[in-house]
């Protein structure tokens, strides 16, 4: 099996992370990867932010659990959260940030790194302290969060693959 199947076959969500800061290098690899994502008609219209700072990080975490409803760190420790945003002005903003976020989570894992996806993206960063926190990154424009990629070293083992499910493939011949 060649490798980019092997890395789309085995790639699983993790959900323990090490507090270990991930290297600069391996971090713009993946969001390198992001940025080669797909989009419609090429616009190109998703931001990546990279947040690497602990005390931005975990009022992050805070702001995304209290959406959820919940105290507990949703981003299970992990030290790097790529906060994928997209211009909303395009039909297919939704689908591009979700792209980017394949892309990001494949290379991650290409790389020996863990990721998972947080929902709730849409919701944190549509409150005024985020949107401030954005235009002080110097990001104008209409933007809607599509998700969170946590990154870091597992502190567990890679779960195992759950069985695919029967009937999802029709062929029209």
């Amino acid at each position: 099996m060649n490798e980019t199947m092997q890395t789309i076959l085995t790639r699983r969500s993790i959900r323990a992370f090490k507090p270990d800061m991930l290297p600069r290098e391996t971090i713009d690899a993946i969001i390198e990867a992001g940025l080669y994502a797909p989009s419609g008609m090429n616009t190109q219209n998703t931001v990546i932010i990279a947040i690497t700072d602990k005390e931005t990080r975990d009022r992050l975490s805070r702001d995304n659990a209290a959406v959820m409803g919940s105290d507990r760190d949703p981003f299970y420790g992990a030290p790097v959260v790529l906060v994928v945003l997209a211009e909303k002005g395009r039909r297919t903003y939704i689908h591009d940030g979700a792209l980017v976020m394949g892309n990001l989570m494949l290379a991650a894992h290409a790389l020996g790194v863990g990721s998972c996806w947080i929902h709730r993206a849409a919701e944190t960063f549509a409150m005024p302290h985020w949107q401030e926190f954005l235009a002080s990154l110097g990001l104008t424009g209409d933007y809607e969060g599509i998700g969170n990629c946590v990154l870091g070293y597992a502190d567990c083992d890679l779960p195992a693959p759950p069985a695919r499910k029967e009937g999802r493939v029709y062929y029209a011949d």
